[in-house]
């Protein structure tokens, strides 16, 4: 299935630049929530799902529940996301010469890259694995040890959804 980055891009573009004017400079907002999780709703939480799985298991959600679109607008990457068959799915910024704990998830990951460049790379298994922002989304095993990267001096852009895919 070829995804149309660009067309993602600009539909997620005033999500994007809500995350980078976030005073806490959060890196995640949620596409997909539970139940009626909607921006309408005065006890609305766009970041609710994007804590690790032993929060949401303590707190008592299942990685599964969250599978409804959360933004209407997102018209197109909703209907990806439909396709991919993907949950708990997030907008994810790993913003320049950082990178996360060396860690394992509860499930695998499906990445759709949105804005990369080579200096962006995730290491599995201690193998280093970039992925081009060229349309493909990526099954990637996390539940083996991982970490993402981003070695270069720009902001990298991913769409994470959970998959039980093997």
């Amino acid at each position: 299935m070829h995804i149309d980055v660009l067309r993602i891009v600009e539909e997620i573009a005033p999500l994007m630049y809500q995350m980078s004017e976030e005073q806490d400079c959060r890196h995640q907002i949620m596409l997909q929530g539970c139940k009626n999780q909607r921006p309408e709703e005065e006890d609305f939480d766009p970041y609710l799902g994007t804590q690790g799985f032993k929060w949401l298991s303590e707190e008592g959600y299942i990685e599964y529940e969250f599978r409804n679109p959360i933004y209407d607008y997102l018209e197109y990457t909703n209907k990806v996301i439909a396709d991919l068959k993907i949950h708990r799915t997030r907008l994810i910024c790993l913003r320049p010469q950082t990178c996360y704990t060396y860690h394992k998830d509860f499930s695998q990951r499906i990445h759709i890259p949105l804005i990369t460049n080579p200096n962006c790379f995730l290491i599995v298994d201690d193998e280093l694995n970039r992925y081009p922002a060229d349309g493909s989304s990526y099954l990637i095993n996390t539940t083996k040890h991982h970490t993402a990267v981003n070695a270069s001096k720009r902001d990298r852009w991913h769409i994470v959804g959970c998959t039980s895919q093997r």
